[in-house]
């Protein structure tokens, strides 16, 4: 069995945990800034990853930990009514890239004492308790780093098709709409040979954030 493999299920259960709980929060709370309170009525402006948690996102992120690709998976989408949005179609933009954004900042936070443990040499490369929580925390920026890259990608229903769409002037917005029924069939092709691109670029981010490669 790969030896990576447990503190990728770890880090994976984290994630769904905590990661994305708190990348819809943060969807939900951008929105209740602006004015939509949807999300607040439906009980979704909340931490429990009880009220966030979607079967098909969070299998398809275990199944990427298990075949040792690119981390792809998403939680329950927060409900947001975009004409309760103060701005507008800019307003929607902030809202959908809150989510995104989150998991940047969560990676850069745990990187913070991965890359001072590395820095000064603390780990005992002879304790596997030190070396199994040093892969799970690596795992864990590497995991938001993917799920960074992967929500701002502009397809539907993703992300980063909503900041698109708040960008661009309305007859483009209106123009794109009609291939949002290809979406799921996007995020397969995605999966299966996505990792050529996302991989290079989320490794390159995940290292700079820890100062050095990380695996």
């Amino acid at each position: 069995m790969n030896p990576q493999l447990i503190p990728a299920l770890i880090a994976v259960a984290i994630i769904l945990l905590v990661g994305f709980p708190v990348h819809e929060f943060s969807h939900a709370l951008a929105a209740d800034r602006l004015g939509d309170r949807t999300a607040r009525y439906l009980g979704r402006l909340s931490l429990n990853p009880r009220v966030h948690f979607d079967p098909l996102g969070a299998g398809l992120l275990v199944l990427s930990a298990i075949s040792g690709g690119i981390f792809i998976g998403w939680a329950k989408p927060t409900p947001v009514n975009p004409s309760n949005l103060e701005g507008g179609h800019r307003g929607e933009a902030i809202v959908a890239a809150a989510g995104p954004v989150s998991n940047l900042i969560m990676a850069a936070i745990v990187a913070i004492p991965v890359r001072a443990v590395l820095a000064v040499g603390l780990l005992d490369p002879y304790s596997e308790p030190q070396r199994t929580l040093l892969l799970v925390l690596l795992f864990l920026v590497e995991i938001n780093v993917f799920l960074f890259i992967f929500n701002l990608i502009p397809i539907p229903p993703l992300d980063g098709y909503r900041v698109l769409l708040g960008v661009v002037s309305p007859r483009t917005a209106w123009q794109l709409r009609q291939y949002e029924r290809y979406g799921l069939l996007l995020i397969v092709v995605i999966f299966l040979v996505g990792g050529r691109i996302i991989g290079p670029i989320g490794t390159t981010i995940a290292n700079f954030l820890v100062g050095q490669p990380i695996f």
